[in-house]
C-alpha cells in the first residue's frame, strides 16, 4: 500500500449531536470538550494509519472560528498530514450542521502530533 493510500484509508469521520450537558453558559460547546473530541478523533486516525500503540505528544494551534451551539450536529474529520520516522501529525476539523437545515460551516481546526511506542514505551517507527 502506498503512503497516499494509507493516509486516505485512515481518514476518520465521526458525528456527534451537541446536547446541553456539553455546553457552557453561552449555550455553546465548551472549548475543552471540543479539544477532547478532536484528540479522540486524532488518536483514532493515527492508530488506523499505523496500527500500533500511538500517544499524543502535542496539540498545535487550535483555532476556534465559530461557536458551536447546542442543538446542532458536528462532524469531526481527522486526516494524517505529515509522517515522520516515529511521529505523525493529524489535522482535525470540526464542522457544524444545523439539525433541520442544509449546509455546514467549519468551526474549529487544529493539529495533533502522535508518537508510535512499543510495549516499553519507547519510540518506534510509525510504519513497520
Amino acid at each position: 500500500m502506498t503512503l497516499e493510500e494509507r493516509i486516505e484509508n485512515s481518514k476518520t469521520s465521526i458525528f456527534k449531536a451537541v446536547f446541553p450537558n456539553t455546553t457552557n453558559h453561552y449555550d455553546t460547546l465548551f472549548g475543552g470538550t471540543a479539544m477532547h473530541l478532536m484528540d479522540e478523533v486524532a488518536f483514532i486516525t493515527a492508530t488506523r494509519f499505523s496500527r500500533q500503540i500511538m500517544v499524543t505528544v502535542s496539540s498545535d494551534r487550535i483555532d476556534f472560528k465559530k461557536p458551536i451551539p447546542a442543538g446542532t450536529i458536528v462532524e469531526l474529520i481527522g486526516k494524517v498530514k505529515h509522517v515522520g520516522n516515529t511521529s505523525l501529525k493529524v489535522n482535525v476539523e470540526i464542522y457544524i450542521e444545523q439539525m433541520y437545515a442544509e449546509g455546514r460551516e467549519l468551526a474549529v481546526h487544529g493539529d495533533f502530533t502522535f508518537v508510535a511506542i512499543d510495549e516499553n514505551k519507547k519510540p518506534v517507527q510509525v510504519i513497520k
